[in-house]
């Protein structure tokens, strides 16, 4: 099952990457975009078609957390920033290549890590509950953040609070999807209001810089904070051995390096 759950999630990456180029270029044709005029979208050609695309997207992610521990499916998601780096980039300059290979070098071990050691566990209401407060917490340090920057640091502080949202929305779509046929309401709408104010941080990102940055803020956030909740509080990284963990830091720290150089390397090329 986890061999599977890991081709619904690369195939989730694919689609995520061109569902994200279609929009970036949808919110392009909507100046001036703010949350009263979010109905425009909706004139957009491309922008619906990156939506439907992007709802395939969360159908086989759904499905891959269903069958795989958070830990190893959710880190998948950052195949979508060399995807979607290589494709928008007229010349893959040095600088923007490190950048793609540090970050998925880092997600890629870091998979390899929890593939091999992740525990499938039960989500408990106490731990959800947790993760929310802790989620929350970040999500508004990146709302200030945007609040006071604009152009390419609003974007990828944006990106870095849908991320965080999403890595919660991880958590929950594995806790609604393995308590079936019960339905756990509280995390249902936990990962609705989660899923729906990550999707218009993306939005408000794509409006104000590249859509690789954005794509690649959030799908290296994401995963680490998905991960780090399963492996921490719910308790997949139970019986991980010290060498491991050290191997789960290090790779979480190359992947974010990596997404920070991209975002200098889109700042001075847009600067310059």
């Amino acid at each position: 099952m986890v061999g599977v759950a890991i081709l619904c999630a690369m195939l989730a990456a694919g689609c995520g990457a061109l569902g994200a180029m279609l929009q970036h270029a949808g919110v392009r044709e909507t100046p001036g975009l703010k949350l009263t005029s979010a109905h425009r979208l909706v004139s957009s050609r491309r922008w619906v078609y990156g939506f439907l695309i992007l709802v395939a997207c969360a159908i086989l992610q759904v499905l891959a957390l269903a069958l795989a521990p958070v830990s190893v499916v959710a880190p998948l998601n950052a195949l979508a920033i060399p995807i979607i780096a290589v494709a928008r980039a007229r010349k893959l300059t040095g600088l923007l290549a490190v950048a793609v290979v540090v970050a998925t070098a880092g997600i890629i071990v870091f998979v390899s890590i929890t593939a091999g050691h992740a525990v499938p566990t039960v989500i408990s209401p106490k731990v959800a509950l947790q993760a929310g407060q802790l989620v929350v917490a970040g999500v508004l340090v990146c709302v200030v953040a945007a609040t006071f920057t604009t152009g390419t640091i609003r974007a990828f502080a944006l990106s870095m609070g849908a991320g965080i949202l999403y890595g919660l929305v991880a958590v929950l779509v594995r806790d609604v999807t393995t308590s079936l046929p019960i339905v756990e309401w509280i995390s249902l709408a936990g990962l609705a209001v989660a899923f729906l104010t990550g999707a218009w941080f993306i939005q408000l990102g794509y409006a104000a810089g590249p859509p690789d940055l954005v794509v690649a803020g959030q799908t290296v956030v994401n995963p680490i904070v998905a991960a780090w909740i399963g492996i921490t509080l719910v308790g997949e990284g139970t019986g991980m051995s010290g060498l491991s963990q050290a191997g789960l830091v290090i790779s979480a720290v190359a992947a974010v390096t990596g997404t920070v150089v991209l975002a200098y390397y889109h700042r001075v090329r847009v600067e310059a």
